[in-house]
């Protein structure tokens, strides 16, 4: 199997080399931006399998399938997911969450094994999934949820909840009273259901909503640690995959 790492940040492009070598795959270049992109492609056998991040140091990673008429099959490597998640499920795309995971990484090379064959790759509209990348505003979300509580039904505003968590199989939102409520969803169904404009995932286990940052703290290993209003039940830290990302919600 012929592969390529097209990533802008090279600690998260080296660890995915070593991720996939374990799994005993030889990733033949790292590629690290669209234009760099775009000479290799021109001066290159196209490979069987892009692991591909959306947005690099230069714009958007589709820019390069502008460009080049590339036919490789795709696996997404993005911390987009409450942008691009409903697209990549229509194309029946792999993709995935940054920081990426042992086991999904092995799932989603063994999925494209069983069901790609050499000979075809996977066809991918990138206009749809652009269009999601580039007018996120125009998609309607969420104003409201809401948790069952003995015999009844709490309604809680979107702008009264200060974070979203996960623990023990079970998804909660914290409000600024400083409650837990059990709610019936998960963290991913949320992905497509929260405004990024207010809500970022800043680890698997959390979503934070922006108005509810007390503090932002360095942490060890190039990490950030979030202080809520409220929420005091566990450290809020963002993943060193996700810090850029992060900064650039918060601007």
């Amino acid at each position: 199997m012929n592969v390529i790492i097209i990533e802008d940040e090279k600690p998260a492009a080296r660890r995915l080399n070593r991720m996939l070598n374990d799994l005993e795959i030889d990733v033949h270049t790292m590629l690290h931006s669209v234009q760099e992109s775009i000479e290799w492609f021109s001066n290159n056998e196209h490979p069987d399998l892009i692991f591909l991040d959306i947005q690099l140091s230069d714009g958007l990673s589709f820019e390069i399938f502008d460009a080049i008429n590339i036919k490789s099959s795709i696996i997404f490597t993005t911390a987009y997911d409450e942008y691009a998640l409903k697209a990549f499920k229509l194309n029946s795309i792999d993709y995935l969450l940054k920081p990426i995971d042992d086991e999904e990484l092995e799932a989603a090379v063994l999925k494209y094994k069983e069901q790609t064959p050499k000979s075809k790759s996977i066809q991918v509209d990138f206009e749809d999934i652009k269009k999601l990348l580039i007018n996120p505003m125009d998609r309607q979300y969420k104003k409201r949820f809401t948790a069952k509580v003995g015999q009844h039904l709490k309604i809680f505003s979107v702008e009264d909840i200060e974070c979203f968590y996960s623990e023990n199989k079970g998804t909660y939102l914290h409000t600024a009273e400083n409650r837990n409520y059990l709610i019936d969803t998960t963290l991913e169904s949320l992905e497509e259901e929260l405004n990024p404009q207010q809500f970022f995932r800043v680890s698997r286990k959390f979503y934070i909503n922006i108005n509810s940052i007390k503090d932002i703290i360095s942490y060890t290993n190039s990490r950030l640690q979030v202080k809520l209003n409220h929420f005091s039940e566990q450290e809020i830290i963002v993943s060193r995959e996700r810090v850029k990302d992060f900064k650039t919600w918060l601007e």
